[in-house]
């Protein structure tokens, strides 16, 4: 069972990291600072299930788990991510 859940805890956590170190590159003062991190750490248990099956199915080398985290959140947040958008001249009622 520790061998389940120790990587899948690092790279939850790398996952949250990462998202952090993602908000530091958007510009200041955008709106839901806190979905980063949660994202990250969505994407990063994503991406051990990904390793995860890909360890047990062709005996993926440890190194993948790192890089498959990051590629999850900078897709999640990136290309893929939420976009939003700011009211123009202060017109809130949509």
């Amino acid at each position: 069972m520790q061998d389940i859940l120790l990587p899948l805890a690092m790279a939850t956590t790398f996952g949250a990291f990462t998202g952090s170190l993602f908000r530091l590159t958007r510009r200041p003062g955008y709106e839901r600072p806190f979905m980063f991190p949660v994202v990250g750490l969505i994407a990063g248990l994503t991406a051990y299930l990904i390793f995860h099956v890909l360890a047990s199915t062709t005996g993926a080398p440890a190194w993948l788990l790192p890089v498959l985290v990051v590629l999850q959140v900078w897709l999640w947040l990136g290309p893929f991510g939420p976009k939003f958008r700011k009211p123009e001249n202060g017109d809130e009622s949509r």
